[in-house]
């Protein structure tokens, strides 16, 4: 529904005559905050905070979709309650920073090494947005690239650790990653999928993030028939032998935690006609369902298509932002982010992917673009002379 300009202030000011009309001893006690249009419900919703701190629900107000009237009064007896609760506390002064934000003048970056050991040299507001898709938990068994699970668990808290450490406040943090099945070793042996989605919410939580969005990346049926799974009951349909085929990937979604609302992202920007450049039009993911076909390379078993880059960073950064991918692969976010005109930094630990990244944006990037292309000291050190 369009609505006319000026209608989330009418709905404000008619939220504001009920409190003054209705409980008008807790006038001084309150704020009215952003009203908010509930498309479900065809109603108006103007929260209700305390007025020493807005961070804080306390109720709402709701009016009908004309704004001409309130429809759902807050329970007043329950207001009171809770105002009580938070009468004489100090005044929150979480928002009260006017200096504009500007990102560290980091250029574009393809760099070989541990992304534990190269995240320590670069400052705060380093980046923007992350998107990654971190290593399968011993997708290599033959390698036996972590101890155990608790192992590889305790690598991605160090590394959203690191993460957090450069991330500019309030800003996102974007993470694909799925389920992991473990094949049965022998007939006398299950087989087990590892809910690495789930544990990983508790560290991103732990460290300080706050969880957004799920998004769902639905592939097309039978991409995912090649795991063998489900074929036993496919033949012969015995209860408790039922696994589906899976064919979707978990795109989350968090934010690094502050107390500051989006809007002070965008209002803060040091570049407001970055802020105009980066407005998104014409047709948008209205659902959390996005069907995207996987991607297939010769150099790499496990990349992410063009095309799920290109939405994580068109929703979730403005032009000019710097776009880390801690586990950089082939570079796909890189290749991307270069494409919608914004900055990247790009790591992997992998000597053949840093050769194949140095040789696509040597032939990609125009002269007067600055791309960096390192190897960590550390590196170099641990490789013991490890030709790269």
């Amino acid at each position: 529904m369009q609505f006319q300009k000026g209608s989330t202030q009418k709905a404000k000011t008619i939220a504001k005559k009920w409190v003054q009309q209705n409980i008008p001893s807790l006038v001084k006690h309150i704020a009215l905050g952003l009203p908010e249009y509930d498309d479900r419900l065809n109603k108006w919703r103007i929260p209700i905070h305390p007025q020493n701190d807005k961070h804080v629900l306390i109720g709402e107000v709701r009016t009908d979709e004309l704004i001409s009237k309130v429809i759902e009064p807050p329970d007043v007896s329950l207001l009171r309650e809770r105002v009580k609760k938070y009468k004489g506390l100090r005044p929150d002064t979480g928002r009260t920073n006017n200096n504009l934000f500007y990102p560290a003048a980091v250029p574009n970056k393809v760099i070989l090494g541990n992304c534990i050991d190269v995240l320590e040299d670069f400052p705060p507001d380093t980046a923007q947005l992350v998107f990654t898709s971190p290593p399968y938990y011993n997708a290599k068994p033959q390698y036996s690239e972590y101890v155990d699970y608790r192992e590889y668990l305790d690598f991605m808290r160090r590394v959203i650790i690191r993460v957090h450490a450069i991330l500019s406040e309030g800003r996102f943090f974007v993470i694909n990653v799925s389920p992991i099945l473990i094949h049965r070793t022998s007939r006398a042996t299950s087989s087990k999928r590892l809910p690495i989605p789930f544990d990983l919410h508790g560290i991103f939580d732990n460290v300080g993030f706050d969880f957004i969005d799920d998004i769902f990346w639905v592939k097309p049926e039978g991409a995912g028939w090649n795991l063998g799974r489900g074929r036993r009951f496919r033949a012969d349909r015995q209860p408790l032998q039922y696994k589906p085929v899976p064919v979707t990937e978990y795109i989350l979604v968090y934010r690094k935690r502050t107390k500051k609302l989006i809007d002070w992202n965008l209002r803060k920007h040091h570049d407001q006609s970055l802020i105009e450049q980066s407005t998104i039009s014409g047709d948008y993911d209205v659902t959390n369902i996005w069907e995207i076909h996987p991607a297939h390379s010769k150099i790499h078993p496990a990349v992410f298509p063009e095309e799920l880059a290109e939405k994580v960073i068109k929703y979730y950064s403005f032009k000019g932002d710097l776009i880390l991918d801690p586990f950089a692969g082939v570079g796909t976010v890189g290749k991307v982010a270069l494409r919608m005109e914004r900055r990247f930094l790009l790591i992997d630990n992998e000597p053949k992917y840093y050769e194949y990244m140095k040789a696509v944006f040597d032939s990609l990037i125009p002269f007067s673009t600055r791309v960096d292309f390192n190897i960590h000291e550390k590196f170099q050190r641990e490789s013991n002379g490890h030709r790269v």
